[in-house]
This record gives structure tokens, C-alpha cells and sequence, in this order.
């Protein structure tokens, strides 16, 4: 939720996802995140395919979601 903090305004830990590529949705909070490359990793819990990656150096943040279909924010309204 850290890192992603620092682009969203909202809490996308509690947000659903849907997996590009074997379609399991869940919460974001329920991904695989790996911290140890020189970015941010989130892979699908069920296949393992890669849904996040999250780069961010001095002043810029890059997000690629491309392994996300869809994302559901609850907006608490």
C-alpha cells in the first residue's frame, strides 16, 4: 500500500482486481508483491503473472497495470 500511496489518492489496497491473463479477481491487498528488484512487483495469486510493476525515481513514478483488466475502487459512497 506504500508505494502506491504516493500516486493514488485512495486506498487501492481494498480495491479489486481482475487478472489479464487467468481472469481471478480479488483485492489488491491479496497479491504477491516482490520489493527486491529495482521496482515494485505484483504478481496474480493464483498463476503468478506479473499485474503491477511500480518504478519510481526522483520525481517521477512509473505504473504499468497491463496485467490488470479491471480495477474496482470503492469510493465509500
Amino acid at each position: 500500500a506504500g508505494p502506491l500511496a504516493e500516486i493514488f489518492s485512495v486506498d487501492l489496497t481494498a480495491a479489486i482486481s481482475r487478472c489479464a491473463h487467468c481472469g481471478r479477481t480479488g483485492p489488491v491487498a491479496g497479491l504477491r508483491v516482490y520489493a527486491r528488484a529495482p521496482g515494485l512487483v505484483a504478481r496474480c495469486q493464483s498463476c503468478g503473472q506479473v499485474m503491477i510493476r511500480l518504478v519510481s525515481t526522483v520525481g517521477t513514478s512509473r505504473l504499468d497495470m497491463r496485467g490488470v483488466t479491471v480495477l474496482s475502487i470503492p469510493t465509500g459512497g
